[in-house]
């Protein structure tokens, strides 16, 4: 086979390869953004969901304290008032720990979607660096490195 022969071969190949490499990466790049926003969005709803709990526990000794120092109705007032704050106090940490599994599960997904879009940055250059070089082997190293990159941006999207 002459060059120009592979050279329009390749050409073909790596024009579709670079295609769909960077299609995927666009896409991977858009998910790990909002993934990462979503791990700054939950620590921050979870830490404020902590603050309130924290703010319900201090009221809650307080109207303890004041129960436990007044007489009659007025203290009965009083201690139901911290019952009121323990059971806030519940749900607080309930949604608290809800969004720290989530977070969570977006913290183990981040990381991949970083390797993917690096090896589909790699296999978009060897794919490029293919035609420019007229080299087979490596259109085929880019396919491979690219492949694996479309792999790691799969299973941080739908396995982790």
């Amino acid at each position: 086979m002459t060059r120009s022969e592979l050279e329009i071969i390749i050409k073909k190949r790596a024009a579709i390869v670079v295609t769909i490499f960077a299609a995927l990466l666009a896409i991977s790049t858009l998910l790990g953004g909002s993934n990462s926003s979503k791990i700054l969005g939950n620590t921050i709803a979870a830490n404020n969901q902590w603050a309130w709990y924290q703010a319900k526990n201090v009221r809650s000794v307080i109207y303890a304290t004041t129960a436990d120092t007044t007489k009659g109705s007025l203290s009965e007032h009083y201690r139901e008032e911290a019952r009121r704050m323990k059971v806030d106090m519940d749900d607080l940490a309930a949604k608290a720990k809800a969004l720290e599994v989530e977070r969570d599960l977006a913290k183990a997904k981040s990381p991949y979607f970083t390797y993917a879009g690096s090896l589909l940055q790699i296999g978009i250059v060897l794919s490029t660096a293919a035609i420019l070089a007229v080299a087979m082997p490596l259109f085929w190293g880019s396919v491979g490195v690219g492949s694996l990159g479309t792999v790691l941006f799969f299973y941080a999207q739908f396995g982790v």
